[in-house]
């Protein structure tokens, strides 16, 4: 397992540029109406980007939050660790998400986020949220859709620890990361990219390292799924789907962006 380094391996930025924040639009393009004076208004609340080395800590459980952050670029995950040394991962973040976008209201966060990669954030103070809400109340509606759809993919975590059997669960898994990375065009038709070590894998799962190990060979021998040094090839995407029970309703893909 690599090791946690300290929080505070971080550099700032500038401004992000549009091109940075195309990432976040593209996203949004996909589950709304996002008009250039939405883009306009919302690129105007990130004031500076953060780069954030990989297995750094981006945000520490308990710490107080004056400003939430997007992801332009690279993997981050959201993880609590046990005193039996147990780690259960309970969010990916790629690049279009929002890591904290509820911490505008919490002003805490709950659990330690971390960059599984290099990293860049676009840095949204809360005071800047709050400006742009107050002169364009009809990005609130926008905004809140986007934590609303980060709160559909954490239930659908529950639902599959609960109810999925571990191949099922880890078919998901893959169906959900390669759904999300296409709508920000960071997947093609069946391969995508994902710096996951195994270990990291089954700390998603709630399965062991050599759990996950026996699961990704059955995938594997199903021709369904080959994932080998950071890439997932899916050999047969209608055969995961199904295997998975995947639907992608939960992402509030309703638009052609």
């Amino acid at each position: 397992m690599r090791q946690v380094a300290p929080q505070g391996a971080k550099t700032g930025g500038g401004r992000p540029t549009q091109d940075e924040l195309q990432v976040l639009f593209r996203r949004m393009r996909w589950s709304a109406d996002v008009t250039a004076a939405a883009e306009a208004a919302i690129s105007d609340m990130f004031e500076t980007t953060e780069r954030v080395r990989e297995y750094r800590i981006a945000l520490r459980r308990g710490q107080s939050v004056e400003q939430s952050v997007l992801v332009i670029d690279g993997l981050l995950c959201r993880y609590r660790d046990f005193p039996n040394g147990a780690r259960q991962i309970t969010a990916i973040y790629v690049p279009g998400d929002f890591v904290d976008l509820a911490s505008y209201t919490l002003k805490r966060t709950d659990q330690d986020v971390l960059a599984l990669t290099n990293c860049t954030l676009a840095v949204a103070p809360h005071e800047a949220i709050a400006r742009t809400l107050e002169h364009e109340p009809g990005l609130t509606t926008l905004l809140w859709l986007m934590t609303s759809i980060d709160a559909n993919v954490s239930r659908e975590w529950e639902l599959s620890l609960g109810q999925r059997n571990a191949l099922e669960r880890t078919a998901h898994l893959f169906c959900e990361l390669h759904a999300r990375l296409e709508l920000v065009g960071l997947a093609d038709k069946t391969s995508f990219a994902l710096p996951l070590t195994q270990v990291e894998l089954s700390q998603c799962l709630a399965i062991s390292p050599v759990h996950a190990n026996r699961v990704l060979r059955e995938l594997r021998e199903r021709h369904l799924l080959q994932f080998s040094r950071r890439t997932v090839q899916i050999d047969d995407p209608a055969g995961l789907r199904k295997l998975a029970g995947f639907d992608p309703a939960y992402l509030h893909i309703i638009r052609q962006a």
